[in-house]
């Protein structure tokens, strides 16, 4: 097997270096983008849920941004919400900033019990330009 090509946001490599885990794989002209959660630089949960959706986004930005894509080249999403039922109002209140015109990508929801002190997780795949 070659080696990954591995794609790395600015200035969080020692988080990913501590986690064990790629930040975002490119293959076969994909993007793979593991779970961004809304954390500060140096990992920890922002506690605010509309904050910590936004930090989410903002990570998956930063690393679309280093693979020469946006958001708009995204063709599929998955989230991972604590407490669906409580938090998805809110979390749903968010994402229309980022998440730009239709069509949208395809998207699966899951209501999780455990996201190691975080509400929202946002993993994608994207198309290369």
């Amino acid at each position: 097997m070659s080696k990954r090509d591995v794609v790395f946001p600015p200035e969080r490599r020692a988080l990913y270096d501590k986690n064990r885990y790629s930040p975002a794989v490119r293959a076969n002209g994909f993007l793979f983008v593991s779970g961004q959660v809304g954390s500060r630089a140096d990992g920890s949960p922002e506690p605010d849920l509309r904050t910590q959706v936004r930090a989410a986004f903002d990570n998956l930005n930063a690393i679309l941004a280093e693979a020469g894509c946006t958001f708009d080249h995204v063709i599929d999403v998955t989230v991972f919400v604590i407490d669906p039922e409580t938090n998805l109002e809110t979390i749903w209140s968010v994402v229309p900033e980022y998440w730009g015109d239709a069509p949208h990508p395809a998207l699966t929801g899951v209501g999780v019990t455990w996201l190691s002190g975080f509400a929202f997780e946002i993993k994608a795949i994207a198309k290369l330009p």
